[in-house]
């Protein structure tokens, strides 16, 4: 486990410089914006952008994982296709889900083809020039983009984590399967916002909210077990003025728990982050719990970050318009803590029926019935993650 611990969070270093890499090309970045469409498309957003950053870096991960642990190869999942439109046609292949069952491990994906239109599954190949190549083939005629995104996709990260390398624990990687989010907040990523100002610590919007998310949960229960975050946009270096990330990761399995942060203080009076397009009913119903404590954010991973940083103290969704690689690593990372992600619907029917005992919790194992394409791993009812069982026993009683 310590082994895959260090893995995740070295994929997610690798993860944040492709991200970073990509927003520094501003003129190229405009190009790789390619719309999801039927089945893969968020039906929450009028406009869901895919980009060649969130595809590579996911192929990245899954290649990288799964040739030092050959065990989880076929259950690294995510939530792209990894096909990418190239030139300006149309995509001619089947646009579809990367969750399991069809999501799988290196040489999981083949290429296609690669004239003007076609459509391009983008995978890492053995070496940097085949990569590049492949590459090339979405972002003709830019062969040094391909060649620089082709040199960060094969390069060794080196942490230089003290805190990280100590840890030391043991469980079988092959009880394990990983969930994916290489841009959470993909539509703040390419809007590119700097001029959000935080209120109370908490971005209303903006690129610091788009996050790389990388959980692991058990196979058998889909619990999550393992969870890192990384900001790649965290804040500006003073002298180069280029980005500065950070990460955070917590490991809850067993009666096991460690994280890379400590456990924010409970406060007397819940602070509670919501999106934007939240119910009203919703945020008047928690108005007299918070006072002026509301709080809005996008990105769920950022509100769930917010959450885990102390600077809220739950998130709260009403509609099923997150999905399991939204959730999956910052509640692994909120169970490291001593909280938690429940299922919304679910805990508001058992406190309705008298069952005082603990909620349920999300789990990452289950598909939605009757649902198709990325609505298979939505977490229909909403949801509320918390740093405090108190805090949750609050919102629950105002909901």
């Amino acid at each position: 486990m310590a082994g895959l611990l260090q893995a995740l969070v070295g994929a997610s270093e690798k993860a944040a410089h492709i991200a970073r890499l990509c927003r520094r090309e501003e003129p190229l970045f405009q190009l790789l914006v390619a719309e999801k469409t039927g089945a893969d498309r968020n039906r929450r957003f009028l406009q869901d952008f895919k980009t060649l950053a969130d595809v590579l870096i996911q192929e990245v991960i899954k290649h990288d994982l799964g040739k030092e642990f050959p065990e989880l190869q076929g259950h690294i999942h995510g939530e792209e296709s990894n096909e990418f439109r190239n030139g300006q046609g149309e995509s001619r292949g089947e646009r579809r889900s990367r969750g399991p069952p069809q999501a799988g491990g290196r040489g999981a994906v083949a290429e296609a083809g690669v004239l003007a239109g076609e459509t391009v599954a983008v995978r890492v190949c053995a070496t940097p020039g085949d990569t590049a190549a492949l590459l090339l083939s979405v972002l003709e005629p830019e062969r040094a983009a391909a060649e620089l995104l082709a040199a960060a996709v094969h390069q060794d990260v080196a942490l230089g984590d003290a805190e990280l390398a100590n840890v030391a624990l043991s469980i079988p990687t092959q009880d394990l399967a990983i969930w994916i989010d290489p841009i959470d907040s993909t539509n703040e990523y390419i809007g590119g916002r700097e001029d959000v100002a935080p209120v109370d610590g908490i971005a209303p919007a903006g690129l610091c909210s788009a996050l790389v998310l990388i959980g692991a949960y058990d196979r058998r229960t889909g619990c999550p077990v393992l969870g890192v975050i990384n900001e790649p946009f965290f804040r500006r270096d003073p002298l180069t003025h280029r980005w500065q990330g950070r990460y955070h990761w917590g490991v809850a399995y067993g009666d096991t728990r460690l994280c890379s942060l400590s456990p924010p203080p409970l406060r007397p009076t819940p602070c509670v982050v919501l999106s934007r397009a939240e119910r009203g009913a919703v945020r008047a119903a928690l108005g007299p719990l918070c006072g002026d404590r509301l709080r809005f954010a996008a990105g769920a991973g950022y509100k769930m970050l917010c959450v885990i940083l102390g600077l809220a103290d739950a998130y709260v969704l009403s509609e099923g318009s997150t999905f399991a690689w939204d959730a999956c690593a910052p509640h692994a990372i909120l169970r490291a803590l001593g909280g938690g992600t429940v299922a919304l619907a679910g805990a508001l029917r058992a406190r309705q029926a008298g069952d005082t005992g603990p909620p349920p919790e999300l789990v990452y194992n289950c598909l939605a019935e009757g649902a198709v394409g990325a609505e298979r791993w939505a977490n229909r009812g909403g949801l509320v993650a918390y740093a405090h069982p108190q805090h949750l026993e609050a919102v629950l009683a105002a909901l």
